[in-house]
């Protein structure tokens, strides 16, 4: 345009204005942002015409690296782009420097290896001669050809929109696009080039959101949805066939022919495969950009799109596998998609590809699963499939550690998985890195699995061969790490040699009972602490070294501190309470009444009060405590009005705690039976007392003056109602014959009358918690003290 055939202009001239720097969102390059002024000049050299255009020029850094010399490149930009100005030099250097430094997420190098310019070109579309887009009319006149014109007129426009900068020039070509959008639904069945050609240029307009509405108008989604769905029935039906003539030449291998033929079936089944996955690919990836707009990923799941991508996974090309991976991760936040994939077993076949040579498809797969771990039942079909193992071997990479601690610390949550770990190199490889951490933070997801890890048997003895307790407690104790803390509150809890190994630690954990710690920290100690039934253990040398009496009843306050530290306070002290000497301490401190006072603020705190009666169900073992518990404070009372508790656990800890009182003290044993009598029997006294009140309905009951034969005596002071704990008796104390005879030989079944107490309970060994009670007491049930 320097010379302009017009009446009144001689040249056009041009000004570069407004030059800005910025770096590629997801490439190694620089983008220079500009502006043209054009001004159309006269014969006078005066202005008669200007326009103002934006533009941008990309600058792709190809040798950028980690050990590139970012002055010398910056100056050699600076130097080659005549659009930047030299004292723009230290402005390059520092987004160079900004380029080097910056992480490729996974996510942006997903997006890269499907953009337009990142496809090769294949057999059958390579063409020698090099396409103009001044020639794009002479390319759509070789749409109306024959296929083979047809392929080489959709492989030149192909060429130009590979180029993002001429999709704005052929967007305004509707008559190009029209064209292949018509020759894509005519004659797609008849060459997968052409079809493969002309979904890769529709593809690149894919790529830009702007373009989306394009595509779309053309019904390019809906009909690469028909193209994918009868290429898979295509693959069937060679499947069908190659595996027909396989058979054929195994049962005669002798026959030469036959084996021939089955060779040459499979060579054409190879390159029809080639080229079949290169069309899957291209038209995923369309669809995979289409998904954007969730209305129109909606269509795509109608049309069964999961069935379909989940069928491809059996394939080894890594690069559709790549695809097809990034588009189920993309569909697997929606519930719908992820209960298709369930349906269809993706889990299984996404396990097969666990581990694979192919960094960024493992990588994306794990995200993928990871996505599907948060369902229960996709977690277990995991576990089916190997994953534990396979997942667990991936800890030694460090590009993939961090999501595969995420899936494991997710199957890890489900108690029926635990164990499962201990037979695999998790548990080995996650306390190295515990180690290698040294005083740095840890990673979250790394503490959090362990954790879960530990509150397994098997897992802990794995955790504790060597010195894995002591540097566990170590660094627990030097950083006050309350997570790593918790872990080892968790390894506490097994029975068997695991808890002996804590006997060399009770001195530290005690040491940090205390005012001065933080109460997250001193709950875990507690908790700990509280775990150690072990006979060998000096409870009441622990008490007065440490001097932790006072702390336990200064905690006990409700207020004191927060609720999950008084708790663990009262679980201490049901602990400790086992040992004689450690039980008339703490008694001679007043801490009854503090439980007592503690159980009235608590009351509604089912696990509060399972825990106190818990204290006292210990405490009435020893004659000291019992005195105390019995004869000065009220707690029987308190334990016979929970007695009928909604809790069971509540119930049966009561219940038994009740019984040993009722044989020790006979006044208290003469109102627990009452109340039991009440209770068994509520129904038939009620119905008694509503006959004693009614004179008209029962005149048998009264005499002939009308007064009662009981007189205005309780109803349950008739000698006759009178029971022991050894059955049932009369006022002088002898057994009615026939009925306790019947009794005795279990002949009453479930009557509801309380049996004796040294049948209903003998204590040979008391249990080491409120939820840790043995099996053959009928009272209790056996309960995990991890889940508190």
């Amino acid at each position: 345009m320097d010379n302009l055939q017009t009446g009144d202009a001689r040249y056009l001239k041009r000004r570069v204005k407004g030059c800005t720097l910025d770096v590629h969102p997801t490439e190694r390059a620089l983008v220079v942002q500009y502006e043209v002024e054009a001004t159309v000049l006269g014969e006078q050299g005066n202005p008669m015409v200007g326009e103002r255009k934006e533009c941008q020029k990309i600058i792709r850094l190809k040798s950028l690296n980690a050990h590139t010399d970012t002055s010398s490149l910056a100056r050699k930009v600076v130097e080659e782009c005549r659009l930047i100005h030299p004292s723009k030099l230290s402005e390059v250097e520092q987004l160079l420097f900004y380029l080097q430094n910056r992480k490729q997420s996974n996510d942006n190098q997903e997006k890269k290896r499907i953009s337009p310019r990142d496809f090769t070109p294949y057999a059958g579309v390579e063409l020698d001669e090099e396409a103009s887009i001044s020639s794009i009319d002479e390319y759509v006149e070789l749409l109306y050809e024959d296929i083979q014109e047809k392929i080489r007129g959709a492989t030149l426009i192909f060429q130009l929109a590979r180029n993002p900068d001429n999709l704005e020039e052929l967007v305004q070509n509707e008559t190009a696009l029209g064209a292949l959008a018509r020759v894509l639904r005519e004659d797609w069945k008849q060459s997968v080039d052409l079809a493969t050609t002309i979904i890769y240029i529709f593809f690149c307009f894919s790529s830009f959101s702007q373009f989306h509405g394009l595509v779309t108008h053309f019904k390019i989604g809906a009909l690469c949805m028909n193209i994918i769905e009868h290429e898979l029935k295509r693959y069937d039906l060679w499947q069908d066939e190659l595996q027909k003539k396989k058979k054929a030449y195994e049962e005669f291998p002798e026959n030469q022919n036959l084996k021939k033929e089955h060779e040459k079936s499979f060579r054409k089944y190879q390159s029809l495969l080639t080229k079949q996955e290169q069309l899957l690919r291209v038209a995923l990836c369309l669809l995979l950009n289409l998904a954007e707009d969730t209305r129109t990923e909606l269509k795509m799941r109608n049309k069964n799109i999961v069935h379909m991508l989940v069928k491809i996974l059996d394939r080894e090309d890594e690069e559709l596998l790549l695809v097809v991976v990034s588009f189920l991760k993309k569909l697997s936040i929606f519930l719908e998609n992820k209960n298709d994939m369930a349906e269809t077993f993706a889990v299984e076949k996404l396990a097969r590809l666990v581990p694979c040579e192919h960094e960024e498809l493992l990588s994306t797969n794990l995200r993928l699963l990871l996505n599907l771990s948060f369902d229960t039942m996709l977690r277990s079909q995991m576990v089916q499939a190997g994953l534990i193992p396979k997942v667990s071997s991936l800890l030694a990479d460090e590009g993939q550690r961090q999501l595969s601690m995420c899936i494991l610390y997710h199957i890890s949550m489900d108690d029926r998985f635990k164990s499962m770990f201990a037979d695999t190199d998790c548990i080995p490889q996650l306390m190295k890195m515990v180690f290698e951490c040294r005083e740095e933070k840890m990673d979250v997801e790394l503490i959090s699995l362990c954790i879960n890890l530990a509150a397994n048997k098997s897992n802990a003895k794995v955790i504790c061969e060597g010195n894995g307790l002591k540097m566990l407690m170590k660094r627990a104790l030097k950083l006050k790490d309350v997570l790593v803390m918790k872990m080892i509150r968790n390894l506490s809890q097994h029975s068997g040699p695991t808890k002996g190994l804590f006997l060399d630690h009770v001195g530290d954990l005690a040491a940090q009972i205390n005012e001065e710690e933080a109460e997250e920290f001193v709950i875990e100690c507690l908790g700990t602490l509280a775990n150690l039934t072990i006979p060998d253990l000096d409870w009441a040398l622990v008490l007065k070294e440490y001097n932790l009496v006072p702390y336990l009843k200064n905690r006990l306050k409700p207020g004191s501190a927060e609720d999950d530290l008084i708790l663990e306070v009262v679980i201490m002290i049901g602990t400790v309470s086992m040992d004689d000497s450690c039980a008339a301490m703490l008694a001679k401190s007043g801490i009854i009444p503090a439980l007592i006072e503690l159980l009235n603020a608590q009351q509604e705190d089912d696990e509060f009060v399972c825990q106190i009666v818990y204290v006292f169900y210990q405490m009435v073992f020893h004659k000291a405590t019992r005195d105390v518990i019995v004869k000065d404070t009220q707690a029987p009372a308190y334990l016979i009005d929970l007695m009928h508790d909604n809790n069971a656990e509540i119930r049966k800890v009561c219940d038994n705690t009740l019984d040993i009182i009722a044989e020790y003290d006979e006044e208290w044993g003469k109102k627990i039976q009452n109340e039991k009598f009440r209770w068994y029997n509520g129904q038939w006294l009620e119905m008694v007392e509503n006959r004693l009140m009614d004179e008209a309905e029962e005149p048998f009951l009264y005499g002939e003056d009308g007064e009662s034969f009981i007189g205005d005596r309780d109803i349950l002071e008739r000698p006759d109602l009178f029971y022991s704990a050894d059955g049932i008796m009369s006022a002088d104390g002898a057994i009615s014959p026939d009925f306790f005879t019947d009794f005795q030989n279990g002949e009453l079944g479930q009557t509801g009358y309380i049996s004796s107490v040294s049948e209903q309970f003998v204590p040979a060994e008391r249990p080491v918690s409120a939820y840790g009670f043995r099996p053959d007491e009928p009272y209790f049930y056996n309960y995990n003290n991890a889940s508190r």
